[in-house]
């Protein structure tokens, strides 16, 4: 099928799409290996300085219903199959990025209770950004910033010192430790 804009075909229109989707997904400065945290993960190629913008979160953008339905559905895939659950990321109060796309490469970043990478989100668009100086060959790890609701539902394997042993945003710790006592049948 050919275009209205300057006779070009539709399928060049969306390759170009797509290749320019994928570049957004990549980076220079970091690459995909084995991980002990969780299968695989995203290391430094080289150096990268603190607040550098290592690489953008992409993915198609969705509506909070959408969200809740797929969020459920990748979730419980990933119960059956054992492979990383939800790739979608907060965006706004009303949309959300599933990056659940093979270009996204920054959904392959890990979690850990002692990140050295934050998300920044700049308008509709969301980046890594390194909290700290990294040194080449290092993990690069974000706090996945889950509730504390569904902490049984999320154990960490970061395995730094400062592992509170679930994926729960640090603003939660306290509440997470009051609910752990709780569970093991102790006072806090």
């Amino acid at each position: 099928m050919i275009s209205r804009k300057k006779g070009v075909p539709q399928a060049q229109i969306l390759h170009r799409k797509l290749m320019e989707l994928w570049q957004r997904g990549q980076s220079e400065f970091c690459e995909v290996r084995g991980s002990e945290i969780h299968g695989r993960g995203v290391y430094a190629r080289c150096f990268i300085s603190r607040e550098k913008r290592i690489i953008e979160y992409v993915g198609e953008l969705i509506d909070k219903k959408m969200s809740e339905r797929r969020g459920l559905s990748q979730h419980a895939k990933s119960l059956k199959t054992g492979d990383a659950a939800v790739y979608i990321f907060t965006l706004s109060k009303n949309f959300d990025i599933d990056g659940n796309v093979p270009w996204n490469t920054a959904r392959l970043i890990n979690h850990s209770c002692a990140p050295n990478c934050e998300a920044w989100v700049e308008g509709r668009r969301i980046f890594i950004h390194a909290l700290r100086d990294i040194g080449p060959g290092e993990e690069l790890t974000f706090d996945y910033g889950f509730d504390v609701d569904t902490f049984e539902d999320h154990p960490c394997l970061c395995g730094t010192p400062e592992c509170v042993g679930y994926i729960v945003s640090r603003e939660q710790w306290p509440e997470l430790d009051a609910r752990v006592k709780a569970k093991n049948g102790k006072r806090g």
